[in-house]
Protein backbone atom coordinates (compact mmCIF):
# COMPACT_ATOMS: atom_id res chain seq x y z
CA UNK A 1 0.00 0.00 0.00
CA UNK A 2 1.63 3.42 -0.82
CA UNK A 3 1.89 5.85 1.43
CA UNK A 4 -0.41 9.28 1.32
CA UNK A 5 0.46 12.12 0.43
CA UNK A 6 1.28 14.51 2.83
CA UNK A 7 -1.55 16.66 3.97
CA UNK A 8 -1.62 20.05 1.32
CA UNK A 9 -2.68 22.74 4.59
CA UNK A 10 -0.21 21.26 6.39
CA UNK A 11 2.62 23.42 5.86
CA UNK A 12 1.55 26.23 3.45
CA UNK A 13 5.05 26.68 2.19
CA UNK A 14 5.50 24.48 -0.58
CA UNK A 15 9.39 23.06 -0.80
CA UNK A 16 11.84 24.76 -2.39
CA UNK A 17 12.52 23.55 -6.08
CA UNK A 18 14.64 21.23 -6.66
CA UNK A 19 18.27 22.02 -7.56
CA UNK A 20 19.36 21.69 -11.15
CA UNK A 21 20.95 18.27 -11.03
CA UNK A 22 17.62 17.14 -9.72
CA UNK A 23 15.93 18.45 -12.51
CA UNK A 24 15.11 15.35 -14.15
CA UNK A 25 15.07 13.14 -10.96
CA UNK A 26 12.24 15.82 -10.31
CA UNK A 27 10.41 15.72 -13.86
CA UNK A 28 9.96 11.82 -13.50
CA UNK A 29 8.76 11.89 -9.98
CA UNK A 30 6.30 14.87 -11.05
CA UNK A 31 5.28 13.29 -14.51
CA UNK A 32 5.84 9.68 -14.12
CA UNK A 33 4.47 8.64 -10.88
CA UNK A 34 5.65 5.19 -10.04
CA UNK A 35 7.74 4.74 -12.99
CA UNK A 36 11.17 6.97 -11.79
CA UNK A 37 13.14 4.03 -11.01
CA UNK A 38 15.50 4.40 -14.05
CA UNK A 39 16.22 7.66 -12.45
CA UNK A 40 17.06 5.98 -8.73
CA UNK A 41 19.15 3.16 -9.96
CA UNK A 42 22.10 5.11 -11.64
CA UNK A 43 22.57 7.38 -9.13
CA UNK A 44 22.74 4.94 -6.08
CA UNK A 45 24.87 3.41 -8.17
CA UNK A 46 27.35 6.20 -8.85
CA UNK A 47 27.25 6.92 -4.83
CA UNK A 48 28.00 3.07 -4.12
CA UNK A 49 31.28 3.30 -6.85
CA UNK A 50 32.16 7.11 -5.68
CA UNK A 51 31.40 6.85 -1.98
CA UNK A 52 33.35 5.36 0.97
CA UNK A 53 32.75 2.05 2.72
CA UNK A 54 32.18 3.95 5.98
CA UNK A 55 28.52 5.03 4.22
CA UNK A 56 25.33 4.17 6.62
CA UNK A 57 22.10 5.05 5.67
CA UNK A 58 22.61 5.31 2.36
CA UNK A 59 22.97 1.23 2.23
CA UNK A 60 20.08 0.58 4.24
CA UNK A 61 17.78 3.17 2.94
CA UNK A 62 18.06 2.91 -0.89
CA UNK A 63 16.23 5.61 -1.75
CA UNK A 64 16.75 9.52 -3.61
CA UNK A 65 15.33 11.81 -2.26
CA UNK A 66 14.46 14.78 -3.64
CA UNK A 67 11.73 17.20 -2.43
CA UNK A 68 10.65 17.06 1.38
CA UNK A 69 7.62 18.81 3.41
CA UNK A 70 7.21 17.62 6.52
CA UNK A 71 7.29 13.90 7.58
CA UNK A 72 7.45 13.07 4.34
CA UNK A 73 10.29 12.93 1.52
CA UNK A 74 9.36 12.36 -2.24
CA UNK A 75 11.75 10.25 -3.89
CA UNK A 76 12.97 9.77 -7.45
CA UNK A 77 11.06 6.35 -7.36
CA UNK A 78 7.98 8.76 -7.40
CA UNK A 79 6.75 7.68 -3.70
CA UNK A 80 6.18 9.09 -1.06
CA UNK A 81 8.04 7.86 2.21
CA UNK A 82 6.75 9.13 6.03
CA UNK A 83 10.39 10.04 7.65
CA UNK A 84 10.43 8.57 11.04
CA UNK A 85 14.57 8.85 11.20
CA UNK A 86 14.12 13.14 10.73
CA UNK A 87 18.08 13.27 10.34
CA UNK A 88 18.57 11.23 13.21
CA UNK A 89 16.19 13.64 15.13
CA UNK A 90 17.85 16.86 13.61
CA UNK A 91 14.69 17.84 12.10
CA UNK A 92 12.61 18.48 15.26
CA UNK A 93 10.19 20.41 12.42
CA UNK A 94 10.01 17.83 9.90
CA UNK A 95 11.56 19.24 6.20
CA UNK A 96 10.84 22.80 4.98
CA UNK A 97 9.29 24.11 7.68
CA UNK A 98 8.21 27.69 6.37
CA UNK A 99 9.49 29.15 9.97
CA UNK A 100 12.52 27.84 8.90
CA UNK A 101 12.88 28.63 5.46
CA UNK A 102 11.38 32.36 6.09
CA UNK A 103 14.60 32.41 8.71
CA UNK A 104 17.23 31.26 6.31
CA UNK A 105 15.51 33.34 3.60
CA UNK A 106 15.75 36.69 6.09
CA UNK A 107 19.59 36.33 6.32
CA UNK A 108 20.23 35.41 2.55
CA UNK A 109 18.12 38.57 1.54
CA UNK A 110 19.68 41.04 4.28
CA UNK A 111 23.20 40.46 2.79
CA UNK A 112 24.67 39.68 5.73
CA UNK A 113 27.96 37.64 6.06
CA UNK A 114 27.61 33.84 6.19
CA UNK A 115 30.83 32.82 7.68
CA UNK A 116 31.78 35.50 10.45
CA UNK A 117 34.36 32.36 12.84
CA UNK A 118 33.39 33.50 16.45
CA UNK A 119 32.34 37.51 15.87
CA UNK A 120 29.48 39.02 17.35
CA UNK A 121 26.64 39.42 15.07
CA UNK A 122 22.66 40.22 15.29
CA UNK A 123 22.13 36.80 13.97
CA UNK A 124 23.85 35.13 16.72
CA UNK A 125 23.07 37.81 19.29
CA UNK A 126 19.33 36.60 18.49
CA UNK A 127 20.38 33.27 18.57
CA UNK A 128 21.94 33.15 22.19
CA UNK A 129 18.63 35.39 23.43
CA UNK A 130 16.32 32.31 22.27
CA UNK A 131 18.41 30.01 23.54
CA UNK A 132 18.20 31.58 27.05
CA UNK A 133 14.64 31.93 27.16
CA UNK A 134 14.21 28.13 27.17
CA UNK A 135 17.12 26.72 29.18
CA UNK A 136 16.89 25.55 33.04
CA UNK A 137 16.14 28.47 34.70
CA UNK A 138 19.07 27.47 37.08
CA UNK A 139 21.75 27.58 34.01
CA UNK A 140 19.86 30.20 32.39
CA UNK A 141 20.65 32.93 35.12
CA UNK A 142 24.33 32.15 35.16
CA UNK A 143 25.92 30.40 31.98
CA UNK A 144 28.42 30.95 29.33
CA UNK A 145 27.67 29.88 25.80
CA UNK A 146 30.36 28.30 23.73
CA UNK A 147 30.01 27.70 19.94
CA UNK A 148 32.16 24.54 18.74
CA UNK A 149 32.77 23.14 15.89
CA UNK A 150 28.74 22.25 14.13
CA UNK A 151 29.17 18.73 14.88
CA UNK A 152 27.69 16.87 18.72
CA UNK A 153 30.96 15.34 18.55
CA UNK A 154 33.05 18.36 18.22
CA UNK A 155 30.88 19.72 21.17
CA UNK A 156 31.43 17.13 23.51
CA UNK A 157 35.20 17.22 23.18
CA UNK A 158 34.79 20.94 24.04
CA UNK A 159 32.86 19.72 26.96
CA UNK A 160 35.37 17.35 28.57
CA UNK A 161 38.72 20.35 28.00
CA UNK A 162 36.27 22.54 29.76
CA UNK A 163 35.94 20.50 32.91
CA UNK A 164 39.47 19.28 32.81
CA UNK A 165 40.55 23.20 32.28
CA UNK A 166 38.25 24.37 35.05
CA UNK A 167 38.56 21.07 37.54
CA UNK A 168 42.39 20.64 37.20
CA UNK A 169 41.40 16.87 37.30
CA UNK A 170 42.06 14.28 34.28
CA UNK A 171 39.63 11.50 34.65
CA UNK A 172 36.23 10.95 33.16
CA UNK A 173 33.10 8.28 33.67
CA UNK A 174 31.00 7.64 31.04
CA UNK A 175 28.64 5.17 30.43
CA UNK A 176 28.04 1.46 28.52
CA UNK A 177 25.59 2.00 25.95
CA UNK A 178 26.91 5.61 25.33
CA UNK A 179 27.21 7.15 22.19
CA UNK A 180 29.19 10.49 22.27
CA UNK A 181 30.52 10.94 18.76
CA UNK A 182 33.27 9.82 15.90
CA UNK A 183 35.88 12.19 16.96
CA UNK A 184 38.77 10.41 19.04
CA UNK A 185 37.72 12.12 22.17
CA UNK A 186 33.93 11.48 21.69
CA UNK A 187 34.79 7.82 20.59
CA UNK A 188 36.52 7.27 24.02
CA UNK A 189 33.67 7.80 25.64
CA UNK A 190 30.98 5.54 23.34
CA UNK A 191 29.88 1.91 24.31
CA UNK A 192 29.96 0.82 20.97
CA UNK A 193 33.07 -1.72 20.89
CA UNK A 194 32.43 -1.86 16.98
CA UNK A 195 33.39 1.67 16.19
CA UNK A 196 35.93 2.29 19.10
CA UNK A 197 38.31 -0.22 18.80
CA UNK A 198 38.92 -0.38 15.09
CA UNK A 199 40.30 3.38 15.47
CA UNK A 200 41.98 2.54 18.73
CA UNK A 201 39.88 5.40 20.64
CA UNK A 202 40.66 4.90 24.28
CA UNK A 203 41.19 7.26 27.14
CA UNK A 204 43.72 6.39 29.41
CA UNK A 205 41.87 8.44 32.53
CA UNK A 206 38.31 6.66 31.52
CA UNK A 207 36.36 4.67 33.62
CA UNK A 208 33.50 3.04 32.47
CA UNK A 209 30.47 2.51 34.46
CA UNK A 210 27.19 0.08 33.93
CA UNK A 211 24.21 2.21 32.73
CA UNK A 212 20.65 0.75 33.86
CA UNK A 213 18.83 -0.69 31.56
CA UNK A 214 15.02 -1.64 31.77
CA UNK A 215 14.90 -4.66 29.56
CA UNK A 216 18.85 -6.36 29.81
CA UNK A 217 20.09 -4.99 32.93
CA UNK A 218 23.78 -5.04 33.62
CA UNK A 219 23.74 -6.35 36.89
CA UNK A 220 20.96 -9.49 35.85
CA UNK A 221 18.37 -7.53 38.25
CA UNK A 222 16.29 -5.48 36.52
CA UNK A 223 13.93 -2.46 37.95
CA UNK A 224 14.39 -0.52 40.73
CA UNK A 225 16.59 -3.10 42.13
CA UNK A 226 19.24 -2.50 39.50
CA UNK A 227 18.93 0.83 39.32
CA UNK A 228 19.59 0.80 42.87
CA UNK A 229 22.52 -1.08 42.59
CA UNK A 230 24.13 1.03 39.39
CA UNK A 231 23.65 4.26 41.41
CA UNK A 232 25.68 2.58 44.22
CA UNK A 233 28.56 1.00 42.07
CA UNK A 234 28.99 5.14 40.86
CA UNK A 235 28.95 6.23 44.54
CA UNK A 236 31.80 3.12 45.40
CA UNK A 237 34.13 4.55 42.93
CA UNK A 238 33.87 7.93 43.78
CA UNK A 239 33.97 7.43 47.55
CA UNK A 240 35.85 3.81 48.04
CA UNK A 241 40.08 4.65 48.80
CA UNK A 242 40.59 1.92 47.66
CA UNK A 243 38.22 1.80 43.91
CA UNK A 244 41.39 2.11 41.91
CA UNK A 245 39.24 5.37 40.48
CA UNK A 246 40.17 9.08 41.13
CA UNK A 247 38.25 11.75 41.05
CA UNK A 248 36.73 12.60 38.06
CA UNK A 249 36.66 15.84 36.14
CA UNK A 250 33.30 14.80 34.67
CA UNK A 251 30.88 12.57 34.81
CA UNK A 252 29.13 12.42 30.88
CA UNK A 253 25.72 11.29 30.32
CA UNK A 254 22.89 10.93 28.13
CA UNK A 255 19.38 11.43 29.38
CA UNK A 256 18.20 8.92 26.99
CA UNK A 257 20.70 6.51 25.11
CA UNK A 258 19.76 7.27 21.90
CA UNK A 259 21.90 4.55 19.47
CA UNK A 260 22.58 3.33 22.55
CA UNK A 261 18.88 1.74 21.82
CA UNK A 262 16.20 3.83 23.02
CA UNK A 263 17.57 3.68 26.71
CA UNK A 264 15.78 6.19 29.35
CA UNK A 265 17.99 7.16 31.80
CA UNK A 266 15.76 6.45 34.83
CA UNK A 267 14.37 9.64 36.79
CA UNK A 268 15.80 8.51 40.32
CA UNK A 269 18.94 7.45 38.87
CA UNK A 270 19.74 10.49 37.33
CA UNK A 271 18.98 12.37 40.52
CA UNK A 272 21.09 9.97 42.63
CA UNK A 273 23.88 10.96 40.14
CA UNK A 274 23.20 14.20 40.51
CA UNK A 275 23.48 14.16 43.87
CA UNK A 276 26.37 12.40 43.73
CA UNK A 277 28.24 14.37 41.37
CA UNK A 278 27.30 17.89 43.24
CA UNK A 279 28.11 16.39 46.81
CA UNK A 280 32.30 16.00 45.57
CA UNK A 281 32.41 18.97 43.14
CA UNK A 282 32.66 16.98 39.89
CA UNK A 283 31.02 18.49 36.58
CA UNK A 284 27.87 16.89 35.56
CA UNK A 285 27.50 16.65 31.81
CA UNK A 286 24.32 16.23 30.03
CA UNK A 287 25.02 15.12 26.36
CA UNK A 288 21.61 16.65 25.13
CA UNK A 289 22.24 16.61 21.27
CA UNK A 290 19.54 13.95 20.27
CA UNK A 291 17.37 14.90 23.36
CA UNK A 292 17.56 18.48 23.57
CA UNK A 293 14.39 21.08 22.02
CA UNK A 294 10.90 18.74 23.17
CA UNK A 295 12.45 15.48 21.57
CA UNK A 296 11.21 13.56 24.68
CA UNK A 297 8.53 14.82 25.96
CA UNK A 298 10.37 18.08 27.90
CA UNK A 299 12.20 20.60 26.25
CA UNK A 300 15.33 19.05 27.33
CA UNK A 301 15.92 15.06 28.67
CA UNK A 302 16.86 16.18 32.09
CA UNK A 303 13.90 18.11 33.13
CA UNK A 304 11.89 14.73 33.33
CA UNK A 305 13.88 14.11 36.26
CA UNK A 306 14.30 17.57 37.05
CA UNK A 307 17.82 17.92 37.40
CA UNK A 308 20.38 20.90 36.27
CA UNK A 309 23.88 20.04 35.17
CA UNK A 310 26.52 21.99 34.99
CA UNK A 311 27.30 21.54 31.37
CA UNK A 312 24.64 20.69 28.57
CA UNK A 313 26.43 20.14 24.80
CA UNK A 314 23.48 21.00 21.81
CA UNK A 315 23.38 20.07 18.29
CA UNK A 316 21.28 18.64 16.21
CA UNK A 317 17.29 20.55 16.90
CA UNK A 318 19.19 23.42 17.95
CA UNK A 319 20.50 24.50 14.20
CA UNK A 320 16.81 24.12 12.67
CA UNK A 321 17.99 21.37 10.63
CA UNK A 322 21.40 22.91 9.50
CA UNK A 323 24.97 22.06 11.16
CA UNK A 324 25.11 23.93 15.08
CA UNK A 325 26.50 22.90 18.17
CA UNK A 326 26.70 24.56 21.26
CA UNK A 327 28.27 23.77 25.08
CA UNK A 328 26.39 25.74 27.74
CA UNK A 329 27.80 25.40 31.08
CA UNK A 330 27.62 27.55 34.65
CA UNK A 331 29.89 30.45 34.83
CA UNK A 332 32.08 29.01 37.54
CA UNK A 333 33.64 26.80 35.22
CA UNK A 334 34.90 29.14 32.97
CA UNK A 335 38.71 29.18 33.38
CA UNK A 336 40.15 28.06 30.18
CA UNK A 337 42.50 30.40 28.22
CA UNK A 338 41.60 32.04 24.89
CA UNK A 339 41.60 29.49 21.66
CA UNK A 340 41.06 26.64 24.24
CA UNK A 341 38.40 24.96 21.86
CA UNK A 342 38.49 26.80 18.46
CA UNK A 343 37.02 25.94 14.83
CA UNK A 344 36.70 26.83 11.52
CA UNK A 345 32.60 26.77 11.13
CA UNK A 346 31.39 28.09 14.24
CA UNK A 347 29.72 31.01 12.82
CA UNK A 348 27.09 29.42 11.22
CA UNK A 349 24.79 32.61 10.37
CA UNK A 350 22.22 30.58 8.71
CA UNK A 351 21.91 27.73 11.40
CA UNK A 352 21.62 30.74 13.82
CA UNK A 353 18.62 32.11 12.54
CA UNK A 354 17.19 28.39 11.53
CA UNK A 355 17.96 27.49 15.07
CA UNK A 356 15.69 30.64 16.79
CA UNK A 357 13.28 29.92 14.82
CA UNK A 358 12.93 26.53 15.53
CA UNK A 359 13.28 27.35 19.22
CA UNK A 360 10.78 29.62 19.72
CA UNK A 361 8.29 27.61 17.33
CA UNK A 362 8.15 25.03 19.66
CA UNK A 363 7.60 26.62 22.08
CA UNK A 364 5.10 28.86 20.61
CA UNK A 365 3.17 25.97 19.07
CA UNK A 366 3.32 23.98 22.41
CA UNK A 367 5.67 20.88 20.42
CA UNK A 368 6.66 20.37 23.38
CA UNK A 369 3.54 18.71 25.02
CA UNK A 370 2.25 17.58 21.75
CA UNK A 371 5.43 15.32 21.71
CA UNK A 372 4.57 13.82 24.86
CA UNK A 373 0.89 13.47 24.05
CA UNK A 374 1.91 11.92 21.00
CA UNK A 375 4.65 9.60 22.43
CA UNK A 376 2.49 8.28 24.86
CA UNK A 377 -0.01 7.13 22.16
CA UNK A 378 2.37 5.52 20.23
CA UNK A 379 4.63 3.63 23.04
CA UNK A 380 1.03 2.41 24.32
CA UNK A 381 -0.23 1.03 21.30
CA UNK A 382 2.85 -0.48 20.49
CA UNK A 383 3.02 -1.90 23.74
CA UNK A 384 -0.50 -3.97 23.23
CA UNK A 385 1.30 -5.13 19.68
CA UNK A 386 3.18 -7.40 21.87
CA UNK A 387 -0.02 -9.15 22.91
CA UNK A 388 0.43 -10.72 19.38
CA UNK A 389 3.76 -9.81 18.23
CA UNK A 390 6.47 -12.01 20.62
CA UNK A 391 9.35 -10.48 18.53
CA UNK A 392 8.76 -7.32 20.60
CA UNK A 393 10.85 -8.19 23.54
CA UNK A 394 10.09 -4.25 24.76
CA UNK A 395 9.16 -0.58 23.73
CA UNK A 396 10.24 1.84 25.66
CA UNK A 397 10.93 5.88 25.14
CA UNK A 398 10.26 9.14 25.78
CA UNK A 399 8.01 11.73 23.31
CA UNK A 400 8.78 11.51 20.19
CA UNK A 401 11.93 9.19 20.68
CA UNK A 402 11.00 5.61 20.70
CA UNK A 403 12.74 2.23 20.77
CA UNK A 404 11.53 -1.05 19.71
CA UNK A 405 13.54 -4.40 20.66
CA UNK A 406 13.05 -7.23 18.24
CA UNK A 407 14.00 -10.33 19.88
CA UNK A 408 14.30 -14.16 19.25
CA UNK A 409 10.53 -15.45 20.85
CA UNK A 410 11.89 -18.97 20.61
CA UNK A 411 15.00 -18.50 22.61
CA UNK A 412 15.54 -19.18 25.82
CA UNK A 413 15.80 -16.21 28.35
CA UNK A 414 18.74 -15.13 30.64
CA UNK A 415 18.21 -15.23 34.08
CA UNK A 416 16.34 -11.64 34.50
CA UNK A 417 14.10 -12.61 31.58
CA UNK A 418 15.10 -10.86 28.76
CA UNK A 419 15.34 -12.51 24.80
CA UNK A 420 18.48 -12.56 22.68
CA UNK A 421 18.27 -10.23 20.30
CA UNK A 422 17.05 -10.87 17.01
CA UNK A 423 19.20 -8.68 14.30
CA UNK A 424 18.46 -10.46 11.25
CA UNK A 425 14.42 -9.68 12.07
CA UNK A 426 14.75 -6.46 12.76
CA UNK A 427 17.00 -5.94 9.47
CA UNK A 428 13.71 -7.86 7.84
CA UNK A 429 11.49 -5.31 9.61
CA UNK A 430 13.19 -2.11 8.39
CA UNK A 431 13.10 -3.49 5.12
CA UNK A 432 9.60 -4.40 5.26
CA UNK A 433 8.85 -0.48 6.60
CA UNK A 434 10.67 0.66 3.43
CA UNK A 435 9.09 -1.15 1.30
CA UNK A 436 5.59 0.16 2.59
CA UNK A 437 6.61 4.06 2.52
CA UNK A 438 8.21 4.11 6.31
CA UNK A 439 11.99 5.34 6.76
CA UNK A 440 13.06 3.87 10.46
CA UNK A 441 16.44 3.01 11.44
CA UNK A 442 18.21 0.10 13.83
CA UNK A 443 20.47 1.18 17.08
CA UNK A 444 21.35 -0.62 20.32
CA UNK A 445 22.39 -4.14 21.07
CA UNK A 446 23.63 -6.42 18.04
CA UNK A 447 21.06 -3.70 15.70
CA UNK A 448 18.58 -5.09 17.05
CA UNK A 449 16.47 -2.03 18.23
CA UNK A 450 14.17 -0.51 15.89
CA UNK A 451 14.09 3.34 16.20
CA UNK A 452 11.24 6.19 15.48
CA UNK A 453 12.42 9.70 15.62
CA UNK A 454 9.44 11.28 13.77
CA UNK A 455 9.41 15.37 13.56
CA UNK A 456 7.52 16.90 16.34
CA UNK A 457 5.21 18.21 13.56
CA UNK A 458 3.92 14.92 12.95
CA UNK A 459 -0.08 14.63 12.46
CA UNK A 460 -2.22 12.22 14.02
CA UNK A 461 -3.30 11.29 10.83
CA UNK A 462 0.38 10.13 9.94
CA UNK A 463 0.60 8.82 13.64
CA UNK A 464 -2.07 6.47 12.60
CA UNK A 465 -1.11 5.88 9.31
CA UNK A 466 2.61 4.93 10.97
CA UNK A 467 0.65 2.29 13.00
CA UNK A 468 -1.25 0.70 10.74
CA UNK A 469 2.04 -0.22 8.39
CA UNK A 470 3.89 -0.97 11.87
CA UNK A 471 1.52 -3.23 12.53
CA UNK A 472 1.52 -5.03 9.21
CA UNK A 473 5.03 -4.89 8.92
CA UNK A 474 5.55 -7.13 11.99
CA UNK A 475 3.06 -9.29 10.66
CA UNK A 476 5.11 -10.35 7.76
CA UNK A 477 7.66 -10.67 9.32
CA UNK A 478 6.76 -13.05 12.19
CA UNK A 479 4.77 -14.83 9.59
CA UNK A 480 8.32 -15.29 7.71
CA UNK A 481 10.13 -16.42 10.54
CA UNK A 482 7.23 -18.92 11.55
CA UNK A 483 6.98 -20.34 7.85
CA UNK A 484 11.26 -20.22 8.15
CA UNK A 485 10.95 -22.53 11.81
CA UNK A 486 8.57 -24.80 10.07
CA UNK A 487 10.59 -25.72 7.13
CA UNK A 488 13.58 -26.42 9.24
CA UNK A 489 11.42 -28.91 11.31
CA UNK A 490 10.46 -30.54 8.43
Amino acid sequence: MPSPAPPADRYPARAPAPAPELALAATVVDGLPGGAASVSRPILARQAARESAARTYARHLPIVPVRAQGAWITGADGRDYLDCLSGAGTLALGHNHPVVLSAIRAVLDSGAPLHVLDLATPVKDDFTSALLEVLPPELAADCRIHFAGPTGADAVEAAVKLARAATGRRGLFAFTGAYHGMTAGALALTGANAVREPAVAGDPFLTRLPFPHPYRCPFGLGGAVGEAASAAYVRTLIEDPQSGASLPAAVVVEPVQGEGGVVPAPDGWLRSLRSLTSEHGVPLIADEVQTGFGRTGALFGVDHAGVVPDVMVLSKAVGGGLPLAVVVYRASLDRWAEGAHTGTFRGNQLAMAAGAATIRHIVAEGLVRRASDLGDLLIGRLTRYQAHHALLGQVRGRGLMIGMEIVDAHAEPDASGALPAAPAAARRLRAELLSRGVIAELGGRHDAVLRLLPPLTLGDDEAEHLLAVLGRALDVVAEDRDAVREVARV
